[in-house]
């Protein structure tokens, strides 16, 4: 089993091998990568700068925003080197050292900004369903706090890729960084795989999905505009707060459905076809294997694409942000009529 140009699989003694090209992905990887790197790097530049520059008061939100747009950029500095890699059809010009370390920072990344937009959600849920008792729940020194032992369950996680990421030379001119690991290390590699999404996607999309299902009750509850309107939102009124969580709502969900879950299935069939395959090739099809690693690599750009998606919530959910834009315009405007009338 290798990984090149001309994938084989299976096992050569029996003399059940099967053989496919995955030529498509030497485009499909470096434009879509290529893509998200330019408009994901431009909306988590501006992103970081009103956070860091023009953000005055620090809310939880506001932590939990930050740390996630640190992760949507770390991850985004990684794709000029599989941009390269792919592009020069699995050269990796390199070291081992290397790969590892883009690697963990591709992953440590990605499931970072699952966890951090599970934060966000939760932080929201207990804000729209708790009003009155998540006053004392939720602050800034916890946000803080939370954010600390994500980023740590996160690098402790993802550590393991430092040891399964592997290079190896396939011929003289070609080598090869695996995403996965090296064939002899890929059944340790597939437990390890399942564990780390079951808990690190899994889970924390069942408690979006779960948060927000309560949401969506709440929000249609006549009960709880009277609760708004009495000042438990600090003046924000009833008509904007309920805006911009439905705004939330809708674009953590889109990231989930569209990034993140095609992802993780076409992913999990692939590696499990794939041993399936090495077990018992009578078991799984050649054309099954193909089909499986085809869509699991054209599904590999949607998760990419979060690292654009993110910002939006930013923006689109955040009334302040949109407030200091319209506030400097305001100032802009008025300094020029003076200009004028001087």
């Amino acid at each position: 089993m290798r990984d090149s140009n001309n994938f084989t699989f299976g096992n050569s003694s029996n003399g059940y091998l099967c053989q496919f090209n995955e030529d498509f992905k030497y485009i499909l990887l470096p434009v879509s990568y290529a893509l998200v790197f330019v408009i994901g790097l431009a909306l988590n530049a501006t992103a970081l700068y009103v956070i860091i520059f023009r953000t005055k008061n620090w809310k939880p939100t506001t932590i939990y925003m930050l740390n996630l747009t640190v992760c949507d950029t770390l991850y985004i500095f990684t794709l000029p080197f599989l941009i390269y890699y792919y592009a020069d059809e699995n050269d990796w010009p390199f070291s081992e050292p290397f790969c590892k370390i883009i690697r963990f920072l591709f992953y440590s990344n990605l499931y970072g900004s699952i966890l951090f937009l599970c934060c966000i959600s939760l932080h929201r849920f207990l804000g729209i369903c708790y009003p009155v008792r998540s006053l004392n729940w939720v602050s800034p020194r916890r946000a803080k706090l939370v954010s600390v032992g994500v980023w740590a369950f996160v690098l402790f996680c993802q550590a393991p890729i430092l040891y399964f990421s592997r290079t190896r030379d396939v011929d003289t001119q070609t080598r090869v960084c695996y995403d996965t690991t090296s064939p002899e290390l890929f059944d340790d590699f597939l437990v390890y795989s399942s564990v780390v999404s079951v808990f690190m996607f899994v889970l924390p999309f069942m408690v979006v999905m779960v948060c927000y299902g309560l949401m969506v009750k709440k929000l249609l509850e006549p009960r709880w505009a009277d609760e708004v309107r009495s000042g438990l939102r600090g003046g924000l009124g009833t008509k904007n707060y309920k805006q911009k969580s439905v705004k939330m709502i809708i674009i953590v969900l889109a990231a989930f459905m569209l990034c993140f879950l095609p992802f993780h299935l076409t992913r999990s069939l692939y590696y499990s076809f794939r041993y399936l395959q090495q077990i018992d090739p009578a078991q799984v099809s050649c054309s099954l294997l193909e089909a499986s690693s085809i869509a699991y690599k054209v599904t590999r750009p949607f998760a990419s694409a979060n690292s654009c998606i993110d910002p939006i919530l930013y923006f689109l959910a955040g009334q302040g942000v949109r407030r200091q834009f319209t506030k400097k315009k305001k100032i802009a405007s008025k300094d020029q009529s003076d200009t004028t009338k001087l």
